[in-house]
């Protein structure tokens, strides 16, 4: 079996809200062999700069598109594919961009795999833990304590035991970041896990403070308060507060995890496998495990990366819980043709070959920007 293409979807909602929201496009990798096999993949980051890079022509042999690399191999090769596009892509690669659009190629060459050989993802990465993974509701602040206290209520009214929000506005004002807190857990009762993702907008000391103003709302944890590359001021947070902390989700690399869990000295390690591939993220759960880390998923996106969080996090022995995006947007949504099953507050893991899911190709036409 060889690869015959490698193909890059970018869709895109008709209107585009001014906030960090990744829900509102996304890029999807298609991988065609000349069995008939077809893998699916994503890529949570900059749609216009991963499709260049994918598409990207021959310069020399450190700087190559990927797809280039790609026609003609046999996509059963999933290790030795990733080295191949990690070496030729030395020179502008190494991280960010260039190793997301790698993690995308690379969830399809595993589901290509998975459905060749008639297996899960989730066997081929070792075997199930379990069948299943608890969910939590993962939101947006919403603009007023209102409309966020609305979406609470709908999370624990539909079942899920954890609920979490992000982003803009919180984390400009102590005052008001107090009441989004306070207002929160009334509206959740004692009994649900509440996490709050503060989205960079705090240093250290800053953070020390607000996590001992939040103690009486009982934090399942506190997510990503400073700067990614902050890792020095992770390890002063994470030996000061009594709430665990939570970071990962703009790392790819193996070399990025490592520092965030020995230099920032995080609890809860959140890989996004549409950021690093299947093949670095049971890289990075394993040296967390080593670490005593337990580990999340980060998935803000579609279907395809929610089935392929799925699998990792149940071939892994120390995944947490599962990140779930609720955000209505169509893409992110109503990809699938039947989409990860989630009922009770869990995930249930796909029985098919691969990922066990399947875009819709009438959604992809729907929002498919057209590029020259």
């Amino acid at each position: 079996m060889k690869i015959t293409d490698v193909e890059a979807f970018y869709l895109r909602l008709p209107n585009i809200e001014a906030r960090t929201d990744s829900s509102q496009d996304a890029l999807l990798i298609k991988i065609t062999t000349d069995a008939g096999v077809v893998g699916w993949g994503e890529v949570d980051g900059s749609p216009y700069v991963t499709k260049a890079i994918i598409e990207a022509p021959y310069s020399h042999t450190m700087v190559t598109g990927l797809k280039s690399l790609l026609i003609g191999e046999n996509p059963l090769e999933t290790g030795r594919l990733w080295a191949k596009m990690h070496r030729a892509t030395i020179y502008y690669g190494r991280n960010g961009a260039v190793i997301q659009a790698m993690a995308g190629i690379d969830i399809a060459l595993w589901d290509i795999k998975g459905k060749a050989l008639d297996k899960p993802i989730v066997e081929l990465l070792g075997g199930a833990m379990r069948d299943r993974m608890r969910v939590y509701s993962s939101n947006m602040f919403q603009f007023s304590i209102e409309d966020t206290v609305a979406r609470a209520r709908h999370a624990v009214d539909t079942g899920h035991t954890g609920v979490k929000f992000g982003w803009e506005p919180f984390g400009l004002d102590e005052k008001r970041d107090i009441e989004y807190v306070e207002a929160i857990r009334h509206a959740i009762g004692d009994d649900v896990d509440f996490m709050l993702d503060v989205g960079l907008a705090w240093d250290a000391k800053t953070t020390i403070r607000r996590a001992q103003l939040f103690e009486p709302y009982r934090l399942f944890w506190i997510e990503e308060p400073l700067h990614p590359d902050d890792y020095a001021g992770y390890g002063k947070v994470s030996q000061s507060c009594s709430q665990h902390i939570a970071a990962g989700e703009e790392e790819c690399t193996v070399v990025g995890f490592q520092r965030l869990i020995d230099e920032g000295q995080i609890d809860i390690v959140q890989i996004d496998v549409t950021r690093t591939g299947f093949t670095q993220a049971m890289q990075i759960a394993q040296y967390a495990h080593s670490r005593g880390r337990k580990v999340c998923n980060h998935n803000f996106t579609t279907d395809i990366n929610t089935a392929a969080s799925l699998h990792f996090l149940c071939a892994i022995e120390n995944a947490l819980v599962m990140e779930y995006c609720v955000e209505p947007g169509e893409i992110s949504r109503s990809l699938a043709k039947e989409p990860v099953k989630i009922t009770d507050g869990y995930a249930f893991l796909p029985s098919g070959p691969g990922l066990g899911v399947e875009p819709r190709m009438d959604i992809i036409e729907k929002f498919l920007v057209k590029t020259a």
